[in-house]
């Protein structure tokens, strides 16, 4: 180590180490806003600095056997889970729209401890209408308000579709065993309160939520990052992870967030 702070010392004619830091320091500086004005990044791959590092870290913590990805799309997140995260277990996902929907199952076919379900998760059973995104990933229940299509004019709705919904609370004892450590993730598009509000009598058996939350009103009557958060905790969650998402580019406003929440003591729950 001597050998190379002096070499580099005399390579730019700097003598001490504290010279050759402030040379090192400054070498750093200079490719990282190089890089920057390129639009790419250099960060450690660690829990302090880099999200998936975080993410794996936190998942490595608990014991999870099933992942819920409610909110599947085209199964950006269970790829996510497999490559990046590492994950083994279990996944059922959920899809609502039918585009998407012949995706996903292209994908499911190749992976025997991953499922696909063609409808929507909420708190009501029967259909509903949904709708349809250009974008496909902001497609939702509810109506879109300015805010979102300011910040992502490709969001905007182009079309609906008449789509199967149920509750999660009546399918639970069909995806997940007694005992499991189960991982709710959900990405709904200001559909996350009526999806939580449909697994009121499962959430005591799921240790971990992973939520997307609005800062600010995106959807009508979605529920926000406040209402969320009071909601999770009453239900005897901590948060424990917290990562930035939807940007508006041109202001640079953080408009959503992932939240994780954990429980560290599951509940009594009544047999």
């Amino acid at each position: 180590m001597r050998k190379q702070l002096d070499e580099l010392g005399a390579k730019f004619n700097v003598h001490g180490h504290s010279e050759v830091a402030d040379v090192s320091m400054t070498l750093k500086r200079e490719v990282r806003r190089r890089l920057w004005s390129l639009g790419y990044d250099l960060a450690r791959f660690n829990p302090e600095s880099h999200p998936i590092a975080r993410r794996r870290r936190l998942m490595s913590s608990w014991r999870i056997d099933v992942v819920l990805d409610v909110g599947a799309n085209a199964g950006q997140f269970a790829h996510h889970l497999r490559s990046d995260l590492g994950f083994e277990g279990r996944i059922c996902s959920f899809e609502p729209l039918s585009v998407p929907f012949r995706r996903l199952q292209s994908l499911v076919g190749e992976d025997p401890n991953w499922q696909a379900f063609n409808f929507a998760l909420g708190d009501v059973e029967g259909m509903a209408t949904i709708n349809v995104a250009a974008n496909s990933e902001s497609s939702s229940m509810l109506e879109m308000l300015p805010l979102h299509m300011e910040a992502a004019p490709e969001s905007r709705f182009v079309g609906t579709e008449d789509v199967e919904i149920r509750m999660l609370d009546a399918i639970f004892h069909n995806l997940c065993h007694p005992g499991e450590g189960v991982y709710l993730k959900i990405d709904a598009q200001g559909f996350e309160g009526r999806v939580l509000r449909g697994a009121d009598r499962c959430l005591p058996k799921i240790d971990t939520v992973q939520v997307e939350m609005s800062l600010t009103p995106l959807y009508s009557d979605e529920l926000t990052f406040g209402a969320l958060y009071q909601l999770l905790l009453g239900k005897g969650y901590v948060m424990v992870g917290l990562e930035p998402g939807f940007t508006n580019p041109q202001t640079g406003q953080l408009l959503q967030a992932d939240a994780i929440f954990h429980r560290f003591e599951r509940p009594e729950i009544a047999t």
